[in-house]
């Protein structure tokens, strides 16, 4: 089996799914921790000192060599749906997307300087308002299982197992 977790910036994609995969049995990859572990760099810098476009390149060719592990759980990157070739993938795959409210991201994001495209921004809000208008609908579009925003990660777990439990049964 291998499942893979989208989703915005701060929606628990990492949290949930080290959990999640936990509880499966499934070896748990975070997809930007593995961009730097193989570049040897930090997201920021890459963005930093290459941009967006190359780091997308990366990303895109980090994920499609581990989208074809099995017994996996793949945690990705926000931007990861940007891509044709990633959302080809993504259809694939069973897609867990964690939906979760602007405010809920601003409040998760409010002291962490690690993510390049709201680090130093004074209007995170307008910035991440905008990201949700460009990229929620194809989160949407790649996911088998949308899982709205809970008051603890261990609930989003348990919703995750019923509906993957549900989509096994054909009652989706």
């Amino acid at each position: 089996m291998r499942l893979i977790i989208i989703g915005p910036m701060a929606s628990g994609k990492s949290v949930v799914g080290r959990r999640l995969s936990k509880r499966m049995g499934l070896e748990f990859i975070d997809t930007d921790e593995k961009i730097e572990e193989v570049s040897g760099a930090s997201i920021s810098w890459i963005f930093d000192i290459e941009g967006e476009e190359k780091f997308r390149d990366r990303e895109s060719k980090i994920f499609s060599e581990l989208a074809g592990l099995d017994n996996t759980l793949l945690s990705t990157g926000g931007g990861i749906i940007l891509r044709k070739e990633n959302r080809e993938i993504l259809k694939k795959n069973i897609v867990i997307y964690l939906d979760v409210s602007i405010q809920t991201q601003l409040e998760r994001t409010l002291n962490d300087e690690q993510r390049p495209l709201i680090s130093g921004k004074t209007n995170k809000e307008a910035i991440l308002r905008d990201m949700a208008d460009k990229r929620n609908s194809l989160y949407k579009e790649c996911s088998s299982i949308k899982i709205s925003e809970k008051d603890s990660p261990d609930l989003v777990v348990e919703e995750i197992l019923i509906k993957l439990n549900a989509l096994e049964d054909g009652n989706t």
